[in-house]
């Protein structure tokens, strides 16, 4: 079997240095409609504007809302989703054959470990990655340990997380998202648990954009190869400027303090 397509689309999905900067726009779903998230098309476009190397969205928005800049992010085709009332199982929603129509560069899905449902997530997760082989279509895995089983002070525990990254390559994914584990004494070995690359989640970094770029900056330097950040983008007065700051770190190797002014010099022009 040729893994050539994965090879060309891996290619386009990460940057020359092989990181990743994508913004997730799935969380309507998942979360509830977010007065940032409306109207959506204007969202997408800040976003955009900035730079990022993938979108990630569900499959109603790709024609709608993403289709007008397809040759300016990849798409990341978002295949799960949890909600409101079920915040701890993602339901698959749709397949792989649906990502290659639609001309995504990769295909994600949600699982959570930890909880009653593991069994059932982690099958999904399984056939899901045997499905994305069979067309060379890359797996981006987003799996936390928040299932029921695990008590919430040790939620934020790196074994937990090491765990399931580890999981997350063991079932063929080839980018896992997860949480920041706090530190990068815990994070690093969180990497060192898995041959996937990881990515970070950003919700946890609340709407301080300092200790964002700073999380961001501790997990390229213990070998993640970048983020996946949604809320702490789109729910920003100026997402443009958030992704061009996050950039300089993930692209340029450049450091918090020159992250930060990149952000604050542009938060001072209305970029709308």
């Amino acid at each position: 079997m040729s893994y050539f397509g994965k090879h060309v689309r891996l290619n386009r999905l990460l940057s020359e240095n092989g990181r990743l900067l994508s913004v997730a726009l799935d969380q309507a779903m998942a979360r509830g409609v977010h007065e940032e998230l409306v109207p959506i098309r204007r969202k997408m476009e800040e976003i955009v504007r900035g730079g990022p190397d993938g979108i990630t969205i569900h499959k109603g928005l790709v024609e709608q809302v993403f289709s007008p800049f397809a040759n300016e992010a990849s798409l990341v085709l978002k295949c799960s989703t949890f909600s409101p009332w079920q915040p701890t199982y993602d339901t698959w929603l749709t397949d792989v054959i649906e990502g290659v129509r639609l001309g995504a560069d990769a295909v994600s899905i949600g699982c959570i470990v930890g909880g009653d449902d593991q069994p059932e997530q982690i099958k999904n997760l399984s056939i899901f990655s045997k499905q994305a082989a069979e067309y060379g279509m890359p797996v981006i895995a987003h799996i936390y340990p928040r299932g029921n089983q695990i008590p919430e002070d040790e939620k934020s525990d790196w074994r937990h997380h090491a765990y399931a990254v580890r999981l997350g390559a063991e079932l063929g994914a080839d980018i896992v998202k997860t949480h920041y584990t706090g530190s990068p004494e815990t994070f690093c070995k969180v990497i060192a648990s898995t041959t996937a690359k990881v990515v970070v989640a950003g919700g946890d970094s609340g709407g301080d954009v300092r200790q964002a770029f700073q999380m961001t900056r501790d997990v390229l330097d213990v070998g993640g190869v970048g983020v996946t950040f949604g809320r702490f983008v789109w729910n920003n007065p100026n997402p443009t400027a958030v992704v061009r700051a996050l950039s300089h770190i993930i692209h340029q190797n450049g450091s918090v303090y020159e992250a930060t002014a990149i952000y604050e010099d542009m938060s001072k022009v209305n970029l709308r």
